[in-house]
C-alpha cells in the first residue's frame, strides 16, 4: 500500500510559478513510476507529466512541455512538479499517481492516487 499526499498548490498570477510536492509512504516508493495528472471543472482527468522509477525517463503532455519539470527524490519518497510560466488554462486540481514499474501516460491501471491539490492561475 502506498499513500500519496500532495502539497504546494495555491493561487498564482499568469506567468508565475508553483512547485508541487507529493510525499509517499512506504518503503517501495522506488518501485513505482510516478505521474502528475490534473482535472479542470467539467473536464476529464489528464496526464501532465510522468517519471520512471529511477528518474531517468520523463514524459510530458504537449501543453506543458518547456514549462513544467517533473523530478523525484527516492531517498525522500517524494516526487515534484515545478510549474513555470503558468497560464489560466493550467487551473485545475492536480493529482499525484503511482503505477508499479511502468511510466503512466493515461489514467488506466493507476494503483494509487493522492487526494489532489488545487492550482488556480488568475489572468
Amino acid at each position: 500500500q502506498v499513500q500519496l499526499v500532495e502539497s504546494g498548490g495555491g493561487l498564482v498570477q499568469t506567468g508565475g510559478s508553483l512547485r508541487l510536492s507529493c510525499a509517499a509512504s512506504g518503503r517501495t516508493f522506488s518501485m513505482y513510476a510516478m505521474g502528475w495528472f490534473r482535472q479542470a471543472p467539467g473536464k476529464e482527468r489528464e496526464i501532465v507529466a510522468a517519471i520512471s522509477t529511477s528518474g531517468g525517463y520523463t514524459y510530458y503532455a504537449d501543453s506543458v512541455k518547456g514549462r513544467f519539470t517533473i523530478s523525484r527524490d527516492n531517498a525522500k519518497n517524494t516526487v515534484y512538479l515545478q510549474m513555470n510560466s503558468l497560464k489560466p488554462e493550467d487551473t485545475a486540481v492536480y493529482y499525484c499517481a503511482a503505477k508499479f514499474g511502468v511510466v503512466p501516460t493515461t489514467r488506466n491501471n493507476i494503483e494509487f492516487w493522492g487526494q489532489g491539490t488545487q492550482v488556480t492561475v488568475s489572468s
